[in-house]
């Protein structure tokens, strides 16, 4: 029989010491990061807490309106974290970012609960939350990370991109190669967990089902099912959003809004 191990409050203040090391390195290298670091442990630990007691009474309910509300809360919070990450003032991003990640992140959490897993209702909490809660925290962070290079590769290279609407190409071809570095940077993490899932890391998802006493041949394929999931879901959302994004960045003559560094 497979029993869980609790961990003390001093064991959990034990793990802070990764923190003290990370303020550290923060400061020692003048990295800029300590308030985000500090930020980052008391929301972890608020989050988690708060989370956790909310999760036992979400997963019992039966009440979709719930269900999508709780969904609804979780994507609002991922865009705010994302515009947290990404400093741009100039450039109206927000809006198209927020509806483009609802749409798509419950889109495919709905295809994976109802068509992949299979369950009914689909709106099952035991699946719906966490494959939702997977596909935005994936996806937030390759966002960010597309977005804030999108931005900074136009103003670094705003008069390459001139140059080129000045002999004649449109903004999609100016910009083509800056669209393209940026969904890739975003893209990158998901593609390297795929690569070393199973054998760099092992993945939470598939342990806990086998830990919990789940057979490993399914263990096996719900977490395939979560790999694929992740990297679909944050290549179409990046795509789109930056489809849409790079066009508000010119004007209606093709002319760069972002003002230069």
């Amino acid at each position: 029989m497979n029993r869980i191990i609790d961990i003390s409050t001093g064991q959990l203040l034990l793990a802070l010491l990764f923190i003290v090391a990370a303020q550290a390195s923060s400061f020692i290298y003048h990295l800029g990061l300590n308030r985000d670091i500090t930020v980052g442990t008391v929301r972890t630990f608020a989050q988690l807490f708060l989370m956790g007691y909310v999760l036992t009474f979400i997963l019992k309910s039966s009440n979709p309106w719930l269900i999508l509300t709780v969904f609804l809360v979780m994507v609002v919070s991922a865009v705010f974290i994302v515009k947290g990450r990404v400093k741009e003032k100039q450039i109206p991003y927000i809006i198209p970012t927020f509806l483009t990640m609802l749409i798509t992140y419950f889109t495919t959490a709905l295809f994976v609960s109802s068509l992949v897993i299979g369950i009914t209702p689909w709106w099952e909490p035991r699946y719906f939350i966490p494959a939702g809660g997977m596909v935005i925290g994936n996806s937030m962070s390759a966002l960010a990370i597309s977005l804030e290079r999108l931005f900074r590769e136009l103003r670094q290279e705003r008069e390459l991109v001139e140059m080129k609407l000045s002999l004649g190409a449109d903004y999609r071809e100016a910009s083509a190669d800056i669209f393209r570095k940026a969904v890739s940077a975003g893209m990158i993490p998901s593609i390297n967990a795929m690569m070393g899932v199973g054998l760099v890391f092992i993945p939470g998802m598939m342990s806990g089902q086998i830990l919990a006493g789940a057979d490993p041949l399914i263990a096996i394929r719900y977490q395939i099912v979560v790999m694929l999931m992740l990297v679909g879901s944050t290549a179409i959302s990046s795509v789109i959003i930056m489809l849409i994004v790079r066009r508000r960045c010119f004007g209606s003559g093709d002319e760069v809004l972002l003002t230069p560094l």
